[in-house]
């Protein structure tokens, strides 16, 4: 199932939390080799998870983390803003109709529904809190899966080549685009609305006027 929560709720869902730290560490630093922090808890965490952004959680049935993504407003400090600018020419990605969307991770062994359910997910967003689209850094290898799922961005800059091609995108979540990911997801609509329901109930409050 998908869970909705923000950084200061994870303390009461520890087996949920700790294993997406783990799982985060395990896929940017084990798998891809990024240059990220290890806490002695084999967690990855960065300064931003210190902002208490929106987290989209697939929760597997004992509890564990199966796949997330991290949301910030962009009219506050986004990474985008603060080290991609050279992407988009110096420019930066600020308005209170676009959140910025990180930390994509899904956990060693994730069925292939969880990421296109993890997109369904960021569409009730969009959807129910006046979102028009995410922006999000992604790498070459996220292309293909982009695209599997049925939510390709729209690329607004891109610096290197092949496989260390590093882009700059913008996501928006159309009706077909809802029904494409939804099938790939195996979720009806109505199942990933009751989800979102369970979080936030059916009222339209700006959702991320906690974070910091």
């Amino acid at each position: 199932m998908i869970r909705y929560l923000y950084a200061d709720q994870l303390d009461q869902h520890p087996t949920l939390r700790d294993s997406m730290f783990r799982d985060r560490a395990d896929q940017f630093k084990t798998r891809l080799g990024w240059d990220v922090d290890i806490d002695e808890d084999g967690f990855e965490r960065d300064q931003y998870d210190a902002l208490n952004p929106l987290y989209v959680i697939w929760e597997n049935a004992d509890g564990s983390h199966g796949g997330s993504m991290r949301f910030l407003p962009t009219t506050g400090r986004t990474m985008i803003n603060e080290h991609f600018t050279d992407i988009l020419g110096g420019g930066t990605i600020t308005s209170p109709l676009i959140w910025e969307c990180t930390r994509f991770c899904l956990s060693r062994g994730a069925q292939s529904k969880v990421a296109a359910a993890l997109m369904l997910a960021g569409g009730e967003i969009m959807q129910n809190f006046d979102v028009a689209h995410f922006a999000g850094v992604f790498d070459a290898r996220m292309v293909r899966i982009y695209r599997l799922i049925g939510s390709s961005p729209e690329v607004l800059g891109s610096t290197g080549n092949g496989r260390d091609k590093i882009s700059v995108g913008l996501w928006e979540f159309t009706p077909d685009a809802q029904a494409k990911v939804a099938a790939k997801a195996g979720l009806s609509l109505e199942l990933s609305r009751l989800w979102f329901n369970r979080a936030f109930g059916t009222t339209s409050e700006q959702p991320l006027a906690q974070a910091g």
